[in-house]
């Protein structure tokens, strides 16, 4: 998937050298900076995320809301529609997030009322402004709390040990989340992005191991990285 987001960023890079030399020769006159042309920040990563990303609902979300500022922009569609419509959109994707995401939802959540049941240690780890790390190696790993804002955080599981199914509950806000998984645990992720997401290698379960860590990602112009 990294390999094809760098096909696309990279197709995308030269064909903008390209117009901009062509213009510069004079043998086109493309203009690069048409009317909305700022909506394509919004349109191209969103594009590629449907691809490149697992959380495909976001990024159908920002999509389509890239493309109606740009027919806005471009007057085809008016803007007042925007207010008509944003609030049944907004009720409706909300709606649609909660159906397909229940099933998740509920699996994380009882996963993560056994762990507290069964006493099992879960931290928090926060960043502000600032950077912090937390290496769980030789640890018995259950889940925990990442948040991230204006910041970074690093969490370190390789070295764990996992022996029950966890849950990783992360936000990243402005900020930056990198999570280091152990090789042979299955990772199953639900996020919610605003101009983030989730980047996740893939990871699967070893027969030695058949348990899954969870993550229940929120990034709001932030992103998390599973490695």
């Amino acid at each position: 998937m990294k390999k094809f987001k760098s096909i696309i960023w990279g197709l995308v890079l030269v064909a903008v050298g390209v117009i901009v030399a062509l213009n510069a020769l004079e043998i086109t006159d493309i203009d690069i900076f048409f009317e909305g042309w700022w909506t394509l920040f919004i349109i191209i990563p969103c594009f590629i995320g449907i691809f490149t990303s697992k959380d495909k609902y976001s990024n159908i979300l920002g999509l389509a809301a890239g493309v109606f500022l740009l027919l806005c922009c471009q007057d085809i569609l008016e803007f007042s529609m925007l207010w008509k419509l944003g609030l049944p959109v907004i009720i409706v994707a909300i709606g649609l997030k909660m159906i397909f995401g229940g099933i998740f939802r509920n699996k994380s959540e009882k996963v993560m009322e056994s762990i507290k049941i069964n006493g099992g240690d879960t931290k928090k780890i926060g960043a502000a402004f600032s950077g912090a790390s937390a290496n769980f190696s030789g640890e018995m790993f259950y889940g925990t709390e990442l948040n991230a804002i204006f910041g970074g955080v690093d969490c370190d599981l390789r070295g764990a040990f996992i022996e029950q199914d966890c849950v990783i509950k992360a936000n990243a806000i402005f900020g930056g989340i990198d999570i280091y998984v152990p090789e042979g645990v299955n990772v199953k992720i639900h996020s919610t992005s605003i101009f983030g997401g989730v980047d996740n290698k893939e990871h699967k379960n070893s027969p030695e191991n058949p348990y899954t860590i969870f993550v229940h990602a929120n990034c709001i112009f932030g992103g998390i990285y599973i490695k």
